[in-house]
């Protein structure tokens, strides 16, 4: 497709609610209002159509190098436009793992060359993610991947004295440490959440004070620095309190919540399907409702996915020998309708805020999560909210299937993702070749 192609969206609803056609031409959009025409330009019947700026995941797992066949940044990126997404943010726990400038530097080419969606690598926090050493911190942000966000995700900085150096570190250039708030002492062989279905089940119990605890010492290591820190995949009505706290008190931290722990409870664990397996794992109904409301009243900023891929016998067996992780990319968006805006918790301008604006902010991703208007990079999203359907293994684009919403009915589904002012989605059928290199 030649990258001049000018496309008219015609009849879309933006986040607030106003109508509005969008031309988009040479990758921006070139001009918003009713009635508008160009000649020879594509045009799209968006009537019933939600246009939302492209979204934006802080928390994917692409698996390259060194685990192609759970995902590559290719079949990551595929779900990830397939799912509306048009920046995701790449985890470091590959192999090896992304804690140097010449491997963050790989992820990136890989993704300009995937051309899909942005790709953007986060740097490990310490070398080979073992918590001992601290990584490249200061080359990674200053190589061609220019890394403002750092995690060891996967694993907690369970040091305070190496998180608080990491903390002083990223201050110097603006960055974030995205800490997953686990203290492994406290989680020792836990298969699921700590409660009574977990001595129903009579398995191993993941307390929430072991994630709480975590949070309360960084946010409070955070605050001594004057620096940033970022709480990954909050799952506990204990830790949206901490959060709260925290803000309240003015200290710099943000947290991130998942679709499947704003839907999904700790009940489905009694089917001992392992797709149900993640870590934090699956909670409470009353932990479900406090991650709900956080998100609501902007105690937690964001939604991200935690898109974890795993090739089939990684979950095709035994609970307790099963990997931790599923996969949400595609499924994003419906499963946040589903849980929070059919819910009346968020209208759609807060959706594009926790899907876009806010993760493109904490990450310091520019030209992405900005308002549609005349002049903006052309990065957009166009949901139909009102396409109840059952999810299916052909809803997936990844190389993975485990996916925790196969069989279920969501409410709606993306029709069209831009990215750099074309459609690597377009009608719900992805481009069979991603675009240009995205410079």
């Amino acid at each position: 497709m030649n990258d001049q192609t000018r496309f008219l969206i015609a009849g879309a609803t933006l986040a607030d609610g106003r109508r509005t056609d969008l031309l988009v031409a040479d990758g921006l959009i070139a001009e918003t209002g009713i009635g508008l025409s160009a000649t020879g330009a594509r045009r799209i019947d968006a009537d019933g159509l939600i246009a939302l700026p492209g979204l934006v995941d802080l928390h994917t797992h692409l698996r390259e190098p060194g685990f192609e066949p759970s995902e590559t940044v290719l079949t990551g990126t595929r779900a990830a436009a397939a799912g509306g997404f048009t920046a995701v943010f790449a985890m470091a726990n590959t192999s090896p793992v992304a804690d140097t400038a010449g491997v963050v530097e790989q992820v990136h080419r890989l993704g300009q060359d995937a051309g899909y969606t942005y790709v953007q690598p986060i740097g490990a926090v310490t070398v080979g993610l073992e918590g001992r050493h601290l990584a490249e911190l200061g080359a990674m942000a200053s190589s061609r991947a220019r890394v403002r966000v750092f995690s060891d995700d996967g694993h907690c900085v369970e040091d305070p004295l190496l998180m608080r150096r990491a903390l002083e570190y990223v201050k110097s250039f603006g960055g974030v440490i995205a800490q997953h708030a686990q203290d492994s002492r406290l989680t020792v062989e836990a298969q699921m959440n700590e409660g009574q279905v977990s001595s129903d089940l009579g398995l191993a119990g993941w307390p929430a004070v072991a994630e709480e605890s975590i949070i309360a010492r960084d946010v409070l290591l955070a605050e001594h620095v004057g620096s940033r820190v970022h709480i990954c995949h909050l799952s506990t009505a204990g830790s949206v309190d901490v959060v709260r706290w925290a803000k309240a008190r003015g200290i710099a931290v943000t947290a991130e919540v998942t679709p499947h722990h704003l839907l999904l409870t700790e009940e489905l664990v009694r089917s001992y399907d392992p797709k149900y397996k993640v870590n934090p794992p699956l909670r409470r109904a009353e932990d479900v409702e406090a991650l709900r409301l956080g998100l609501a009243d902007g105690t937690i900023d964001i939604v991200a996915t935690d898109h974890a891929p795993h090739p089939v016998e990684a979950k095709d067996c035994e609970w307790a020998a099963a990997a931790n992780g599923m996969v949400g990319l595609e499924s994003a968006l419906a499963v946040v309708q589903a849980a929070v805006v059919d819910t009346g918790g968020l209208d759609w301008a807060d959706v594009a805020r926790v899907l876009s604006a806010a993760p493109a902010t904490i990450g310091g991703l520019t030209g992405f999560g900005h308002e549609l208007t005349a002049g903006s990079a052309a990065e957009l999203t166009l949901y139909d909210p009102n396409d109840p359907h059952e999810f299916t293994e052909a809803d997936l684009a990844g190389r993975s299937g485990n996916s925790p919403y196969l069989d279920m009915r969501l409410p709606g589904r993306v029709r069209y993702t831009f990215h750099r002012g074309q459609p690597t989605l377009a009608d719900g059928t992805l481009r069979e070749e991603g675009l240009v290199a995205n410079g």
